[in-house]
């Protein structure tokens, strides 16, 4: 009783490192726990090890605290699933994947483990089976926003654009304002011909994440389209103000720039483009957009 006790006080303790994020701390203390009579015995005790190890980053370690747990539990579906996610961290998806499935095997109940085998199946490529997980892990859990939020991605690369529809509602319905949801239905929405609604989300996006270049590029080209050349300039403009590490906006705005006949300001931001990003020379060379900029004497000396 007394072993149990103490086992549990070090338990407790390494648990409030843990959340404190000082793992160091957190093994010292496990360590005292696992070292009693009885703690190398303790499955919940070796999970919480793995987990800690896990998370800094010493997987050799945390892969033999979950063979330790198998040693004593064959049937462990948590050890399983956390040698799946061992093998995430490393990408090695399709071993991975077997963890997963021997995980639900053992606990057809497990809805966290479905979500990672769904992950790992999008990962490898095979959307069928990620389709399914993601579905399974929805049914034991109907709030689980990123079931939702990836399954309408993956739909959306399927060009299944109804059901990406369907299944990001159901994510926003969960989380009304998270950024991914909200640019992902922006994404879906223009696809579907709903233009309109597809600027008003992503102008939420922006409100959201102000650092994310991709919305203020997607919203800049869909005014493109509408040949509302000196808005999608002042939209990409706060993207650059925003993100001005970011060469597709600066390549982008000169384009724009050329549609409204400011060549000089165009070529600036090409330049600007280029040096960010050198492979985006290739582009500009071919670019019909740009065949004014390159006619320029200036873009001759740079870049022929």
């Amino acid at each position: 009783m007394k072993n149990t006790y103490m086992i549990n006080n070090y338990k407790n303790i390494a648990n409030k490192f843990c959340e404190d994020g000082n793992f160091i701390r957190a093994i010292n203390f496990y360590n005292k726990a696992y070292d009693l009579e009885g703690g190398s015995e303790d499955i919940d005790l070796l999970l919480d090890m793995a987990l800690a190890y896990d998370d800094m980053e010493n997987y050799d370690f945390a892969y033999q605290k979950y063979e330790e747990v198998l040693n004593i539990d064959e049937n462990e579906a948590r050890a399983y699933f956390g040698l799946g996610a061992l093998y995430d961290n490393k990408q090695e998806y399709t071993t991975s994947i077997k963890y997963y499935e021997k995980a639900v095997e053992i606990d057809d109940k497990y809805d966290r483990a479905y979500f990672f085998l769904a992950t790992a199946y999008d990962e490898i490529g095979d959307s069928e089976n990620a389709i399914k997980n993601y579905k399974k892990a929805i049914e034991l859990n109907p709030n689980d926003f990123w079931a939702y939020t990836n399954l309408g991605s993956l739909y959306e690369e399927m060009n299944e654009n109804e059901l990406a529809y369907d299944m990001t509602r159901e994510a926003l319905g969960i989380i009304s304002n998270h950024f991914t949801a909200l640019f992902n239905m922006a994404v879906i929405l223009k696809k579907l011909g709903r233009e309109s609604e597809s600027v008003k989300y992503y102008e939420m996006s922006i409100k959201r994440d102000k650092e994310n270049p991709y919305s203020y590029l997607n919203l800049s080209i869909i005014y493109k389209g509408q040949k509302k050349y000196k808005k999608a300039c002042e939209i990409i403009s706060e993207g650059i103000k925003n993100s001005p590490q970011t060469s597709v906006l600066y390549y982008n705005r000169a384009c724009f720039y050329v549609r409204l006949g400011m060549n000089e300001l165009a070529l600036k931001d090409l330049i600007k483009a280029i040096e960010l990003s050198e492979k985006l020379l290739e582009y500009a060379n071919e670019d019909e957009e740009l065949a004014p900029i390159r006619e320029m004497q200036a873009y001759k000396i740079m870049f022929r």
